[in-house]
């Protein structure tokens, strides 16, 4: 089922789905919504065969419930939206957050705000993705950049899911989702899935939330003979609902820490020619691409400018922000909404850093030719 180690041309949508067969889904629970309908149409065929199981439920909100409870159950689960499907999850996102409930949302950007531009490409909701919920809480978002991205980051997310006890989204956009690409898949064995720790403890010693050193205890499912509660409510290490101010600190200082202190194994960004720079293209998504064609264009006038990706969009990537972007001349920041991370380009980088926005917010992509532009006029 998985092309392990073949060549195939492959679309976006279609390589996030195949990634969470691979990763081990057993749960799909959705509402189809363009442009990220092909993931679920996808599963819904496949993931039988696999003996999993595949739901459409009658909105996302109840998509997103159908998969914290198969997660609950000890299900790998996934669902897929875009637009307004993302912003009416926000409410489950942060329940999956407070609960510590492992599962993946794939977001596959559309123009907005509402139901917007349906099927033309966005990157409207990266702060949404960050500040959406309410509460204070990390979040883990990555951000493919190919069709080969698409699968490798949807393996990963599965992965990071597990291993944090925590919802992780994958913020695809219309153009990576909708793109084809030959890609060569790797070989199973290189490939590394994760499955969730489960307890060894003896029932009656069970804690859901037990002070692991690192943040996270092993979880048990429903149904094998462990005894907790779940509720959205703050809650002790038991999950019964709290207000005790010790208890409430932990539980606060949990969810935080178990990200903000493993940042390093978080964090990934790409960098090209940035050290030999004055100026750099900070871009992400399908940008990323137009930036790298950009880069192109330019050396061929004879310009030198170097591209910083991040690919983890949340944590962002403070330090490796600072570290090589704070004392270049220039930041161009192409972005395909009205600016959103530029803002925290801004934050990192001193006064002396000019930072220069390129946005669209009409539906259509950044291309290599306006970042030139934008390039050309600063050097």
């Amino acid at each position: 089922m998985i092309p392990w180690g073949e060549t195939r041309l492959v679309q976006g949508n279609e390589a996030i789905a195949l990634g969470a067969l691979a990763s081990g889904i057993r749960f799909f629970g959705g509402y189809p919504i363009t442009p990220s309908t092909e993931v679920a149409e996808i599963l819904a065929r496949r993931l039988p065969e696999t003996g999993g199981v595949f739901i459409q439920m009658e909105d996302e909100i109840a998509s997103i419930s159908s998969v914290m409870g198969a997660s609950l159950g000890g299900a790998k689960a996934m669902t897929a939206t875009s637009g307004p499907g993302f912003s009416l999850m926000q409410e489950g996102l942060g329940y999956g957050c407070m609960a510590e409930i492992p599962f993946v949302v794939v977001d596959v950007m559309r123009a907005g705000p509402s139901t917007g531009l349906p099927t033309q490409v966005s990157q409207g909701d990266v702060m949404q993705a960050r500040w959406g919920t309410h509460g204070d809480h990390p979040v883990i978002a990555l951000c493919p950049a190919s069709v080969r991205e698409c699968f490798d980051m949807t393996i990963r997310a599965f992965n990071l899911s597990e291993e944090f006890r925590t919802p992780v989204l994958l913020l695809s956009d219309e153009v990576i989702g909708h793109m084809r690409e030959r890609v060569t898949f790797p070989r199973r064995e290189d490939v590394r899935i994760l499955d969730r720790p489960v307890p060894e403890t003896p029932v009656e010693w069970y804690e859901h939330y037990h002070p692991a050193p690192s943040n996270v205890s092993p979880m048990a499912s429903y149904g094998s003979g462990y005894r907790f509660h779940v509720t959205g409510l703050t809650h002790d290490r038991q999950g019964f609902p709290t207000r005790r101010i010790d208890e409430v600190d932990e539980k606060m200082a949990r969810l935080k820490n178990k990200i903000v202190r493993r940042l390093d194994e978080l964090v990934e960004v790409k960098t090209h020619d940035v050290e030999q720079s004055r100026v750099v293209i900070f871009a992400y998504g399908s940008v990323y691409r137009s930036a790298l064609a950009a880069q192109v264009m330019l050396e061929k006038k004879h310009k030198k400018v170097g591209v910083f990706r991040p690919v983890t969009l949340w944590p962002f990537p403070d330090r490796e922000v600072k570290e090589y972007l704070d004392e270049k001349d220039v930041v161009i920041v192409p972005e395909l909404n009205q600016g959103q991370l530029i803002h925290e380009v801004e934050r990192l980088t001193s006064d002396c850093v000019r930072i220069v926005p390129v946005q669209r917010v009409d539906g259509y992509e950044i291309t290599p030719e306006e970042i030139v532009g934008a390039a050309m006029e600063v050097m």
